[in-house]
């Protein structure tokens, strides 16, 4: 993987916090390189669309115990595949006449941590194993990234299963699981962005005048490198959703009773043919939530691609 990075104008383009380094010169306002990102996002409908329809979700997600109208394991067989509509349940009741509402927004919130914590545990262990590896170089680069290309001789969905499998079913395992399935592809694109920084002539520049590897890491390399490797990272958090709810789908995830969108489709499964309405209301929040992170992510990357 080659990513196309530009000479620094600037000594002040090397430091930390500095604009990452993208496919083309970046420009300079008073606000900074990350003011102008923002105010390109702010410009962006689509995903500023996303980007509330997230919040939407987390908030629901995060204030479920305060804005929940039932509770979310107290169940009642004479309740149960109400349909939409019903008094008391506007979005119906499960196959054990659980509130649906309820269910989900209280679901939102492992479903959410399961798609957010193993991408962000992978971008910090991902991009410091590809920064050192990067930097360091020659044999020591080829036993990491040869010892981290025999992840890609499975997919993805492979991989995470056959781990969890392995760990046992689980809220830890299953982070762990999806943690292990991401920190290969991170570590490739930071050791590739890294390789590329380490040869341009200010880095040089810097290995000459004395600077030790870490001085030189934390002060030319870190800032501009972050940029590409946050913005793949943002990419992973729909995948992330998906896996984290395929393995409880297949019983790798979470346990029940707890709510997890997942778990909720396979356990709504036998009602597909008496309330098709409510089997789908989980798979629903899977879908609309995975495209607001991947509409959110494509803005995010287009926001940083700025052009003089």
């Amino acid at each position: 993987m080659k990513i196309a990075l530009p000479m620094p104008t600037t000594t002040a383009s090397a430091l930390p916090g500095a604009a990452p380094l993208a496919a083309a010169p970046i420009s300079q306002t008073s606000h900074g390189y990350w003011g102008s990102v923002w105010a390109q996002l702010l410009r962006d409908p689509v995903a500023m669309a996303a980007a509330a329809l997230l919040l939407l979700i987390v908030l629901a997600a995060v204030l479920a115990p305060w804005l929940a109208p039932a509770d979310p394991y107290k169940a009642s067989m004479i309740k149960r595949l109400l349909p939409m509509g019903s008094p008391g349940h506007w979005l119906g009741t499960d196959e054990l006449g659980r509130d649906m509402v309820t269910r989900l927004m209280y679901g939102g919130r492992i479903s959410l941590l399961m798609g957010v914590v193993p991408v962000a545990a992978a971008f910090f262990i991902g991009t410091s194993i590809g920064l050192f590896a990067g930097y360091v170089g020659g044999k020591t680069n080829m036993l990491i990234m040869r010892t981290l290309d025999i992840f890609y001789a499975f997919p993805s969905v492979l991989l995470a299963v056959a781990i969890a499998g392995a760990l046992g079913p689980g809220l830890s395992n299953s982070l762990l699981a999806l943690t292990l399935v991401f920190v290969p592809q991170v570590v490739r694109v930071a050791e590739s962005v890294t390789t590329q920084v380490r040869a341009l002539d200010y880095v040089e520049a810097a290995r000459m005048s004395g600077a030790g590897a870490f001085a030189i890491i934390r002060v030319h390399v870190l800032g501009n490198v972050l940029g590409p490797i946050f913005v793949y990272a943002s990419g992973l958090l729909s995948v992330s959703m998906i896996l984290a709810s395929g393995l409880s789908f297949l019983g790798l995830g979470v346990k029940p009773p707890e709510p997890e969108w997942g778990l909720m489709l396979n356990t709504l499964r036998s009602a597909i043919y008496l309330n098709p309405w409510i089997a789908a209301l989980p798979g629903a929040m899977i879908f609309i939530t995975s495209i607001a992170f991947n509409v959110l992510a494509d803005g995010v990357r287009s926001a940083m691609e700025l052009r003089t």
